[in-house]
């Protein structure tokens, strides 16, 4: 029979010789925090928050997706939306925001794997088997191998980890906050396809009563059939163009649709007839590119980025020329006859086993860790000019939407609405005729519809400015101008 004692102290040689006991304790409260299953969310949900106004909630289980479910239902359903309410659904329903959040789940549960040393390789073999002289067994052997190099490397390891789990943070944010703006930008595109058909419907009114009175005067002899011709077909051309925006309005609003993930009973809400008023005034950032650098979540990924390929080449470098060691350590027990006894006899044994680099000297692995810093850093750089020039064209677009569109309300609009009603009295008066008047109703709708458009593009603009300055669209408002609710109207 085998000596235990021997046996147990042989087992505890190797276990001194293995290096996988090294360091263990102080994982313990690392490995807590990164195998919690809402790793990191809390930071992601808080900072889209700060800056949407609007926190995403991510659904971990079929009753978390219920319950978003019926909030989703009870903030739509039969309801107008604002464009507040539109951003909170999608960020509560659209899949690409739950998607975000797993991949965050994901990356958390890599760092967690990396806190945890490899486990080790152990083999037993049994020799000698139905031996004729010394019985079932001659010998026994027992190895237990760790990989040296892997808790050598393990910190930089760590520390890569780390850092892909912070690119993934900000990764989720940005995209919460693109489909944040997408949401925003389908709503103001919805908003303003309807408002265009509301303004529609009041020249086609006023259209029809100029198409009856053409064809009035023409029983009369009092306008030419040619005269009459181009009445008619105002009215009919106008009929086309409402169609053509009713059919535009109705595909805007299935892209909100699409936007917010919504389907089935949901369908059942209402947009605004009329985008909010332009704000009274607007301001000017003097220090925008600073303060998208600062702000610009797609260039703190890419410092990380350029942070993680430094250590990958110092990890690369550090292992240059040996790219695996291990050490083996384990004992043998050996059955003998001496003096016809037979006896049994343990011999410790210690194995050092390491990869010769006779071949595969690690230079090309180290250039292709150099070149793949460089090519980062470039990269990094070429990004922060983009930026700069994105914040400094946002701005000016911002502010000179703003500008064009507060003319068309100011100085446009009411001087073709002074000239119908002028033109209006001198046609009761007799002065002027009925082809003036007409001419000038033209010319008021078409300048409504300009200002109309007008106004959509600031709005646009100013969701622009913010994604030029958070990056992933325009997903938070400027300065608090469309956190007003779209009122006036009536409802689609």
């Amino acid at each position: 029979m085998i000596k235990s004692k021997e046996i147990k102290r042989s087992l505890r040689l190797c276990m001194i010789a293995s290096p996988i006991f090294l360091g263990g304790c102080g994982l313990v409260q690392q490995m807590k925090s990164h195998s919690a299953p809402d790793r990191g969310l809390y930071e992601v949900s808080a900072k889209t928050a700060a800056i949407t106004g609007q926190e995403p909630v991510w659904a971990r289980n079929k009753q978390d997706a219920e319950a978003l479910q019926a909030k989703v239902s009870e903030l739509v359903r039969g309801r107008t939306l604002s464009v507040d309410t539109a951003v909170r659904v999608a960020l509560l329903n659209n899949k690409r925001v739950q998607v975000a959040f797993a991949d965050v789940g994901l990356s958390a549960a890599d760092t967690w794997q990396q806190t945890m040393l490899e486990n080790p390789k152990v083999s037993i073999s049994l020799l000698g088997i139905a031996h004729p002289e010394l019985g079932a067994i001659r010998a026994i052997e027992g190895m237990i191998a760790a990989n040296i190099l892997a808790i050598a490397t393990r910190n930089s390891r760590l520390e890569l980890a780390d850092n892909q789990f912070r690119q993934a943070k900000l990764k989720a944010v940005e995209e919460t906050l693109r489909v944040a703006g997408e949401t925003r930008n389908a709503w103001i595109t919805a908003v303003s396809a309807f408002e265009s058909v509301h303004y529609l419907n009041q020249a086609q009114i006023s259209a029809d009563a100029a198409s009856e009175l053409a064809l009035k005067l023409g029983e009369t002899g009092a306008m030419t059939k040619g005269a009459q011709a181009r009445e008619h077909v105002f009215f009919a051309e106008l009929s086309g163009q409402r169609a053509q925006a009713s059919l535009a309005a109705r595909l805007a609003k299935e892209e909100l649709t699409r936007t917010m993930g919504l389907w089935g009973s949901d369908l059942n809400y209402f947009v605004p007839d009329l985008l909010p008023s332009l704000p009274s005034h607007v301001r000017q950032k003097s220090n925008i590119e600073q303060e998208a650098l600062r702000s610009r979540l797609d260039l703190q990924v890419a410092k990380l980025e350029l942070e993680a390929m430094a250590k990958s080449y110092g990890l690369t470098n550090a292992t240059r020329y040996v790219t695996d060691l291990e050490v083996i350590a384990g004992f043998e027990t050996e059955r003998e006859i001496e003096d016809d006894i037979k006896k049994w006899g343990t011999t410790p044994q210690v194995e050092l086993e390491f990869i010769i680099p006779i071949f595969d000297s690690g230079q090309a692995r180290l250039r292709k860790a150099e070149l793949a810093y460089r090519k980062a850093a470039l990269m990094l750089a070429q990004k922060a000019v983009n930026i700069r020039s994105e914040a400094r064209s946002a701005q000016t677009a911002y502010l000179a939407t703003y500008e064009i569109a507060r003319h068309y309300r100011d100085a446009v609009v009411p001087l073709r609405k002074q000239i119908e009603e002028e033109a209006l009295l001198t046609y009761n008066g007799m002065i002027s005729n009925t082809f003036e008047l007409l001419s000038d109703n033209r010319a008021k709708i078409s300048a409504i519809l300009t200002a109309a458009g007008a106004k959509r593009d600031f709005w646009m603009a100013s969701a622009s400015l913010s994604g030029a300055i958070y990056g992933g669209g325009g997903a938070a408002s400027v300065g608090g101008e469309t956190q007003s609710v779209a009122g006036g109207g009536a409802e689609h």
